[in-house]
C-alpha cells in the first residue's frame, strides 16, 4: 500500500518577506497614470535646481562682499562693490532661467502627456 500523503507549510510572514525580496528584482512595469503623474511632476519642477543653484552661488559671492563692507576681510571698497555687483549680476538671472527652463520642458513634455492622459479618459469610457 503507498502513503499518499500531501503536507502543506503555510507561512504568512514567511510568505511576505520572500514576495518584498522578490520585488526588489523583479522589473516593475509603470503603468499609464504613473507615468503621466511622473510626466507631469517633471513638468512642474523643471529649472528649480539649475535657478536655485545660480541664486545660492549670486547669494554667497554677495555675502562675501558683505563681508569686506563690513570688515571681517582686510580690503577696500573696491572689493565690496565688486562682489556685491558680481552676486547681483547672478542672482538676478535665476528667475528667468527658471522660467525659460520650465516652459522649455513644458512645450517638450505636452504633447506625450495629453497623449497619454486622452489614453487614459478613452479606456475609462470603454
Amino acid at each position: 500500500m503507498e502513503n499518499n500523503t500531501f503536507s502543506y507549510n503555510y507561512s504568512v510572514t514567511r510568505n511576505k518577506e520572500v514576495e518584498n525580496i522578490r520585488k526588489k528584482y523583479v522589473p516593475e512595469e509603470e503603468n499609464k497614470l504613473e507615468k503621466l503623474k511622473r510626466l507631469d511632476l517633471r513638468v512642474q519642477t523643471a529649472g528649480t535646481i539649475e535657478a536655485l543653484c545660480l541664486g545660492i552661488v549670486g547669494l554667497l559671492i554677495f555675502g562675501i562682499g558683505m563681508c569686506f563692507f563690513l570688515e571681517v576681510f582686510a580690503g577696500g571698497w573696491w572689493l565690496t562693490a565688486l562682489f556685491m555687483i558680481i552676486g547681483t549680476l547672478l542672482m538676478i538671472p535665476a528667475y528667468p532661467l527658471y522660467r525659460w527652463i520650465a516652459k522649455k520642458r513644458k512645450v517638450e513634455l505636452t504633447p506625450e502627456i495629453i497623449r497619454l492622459s486622452e489614453e487614459i479618459i478613452n479606456s475609462q469610457n470603454s
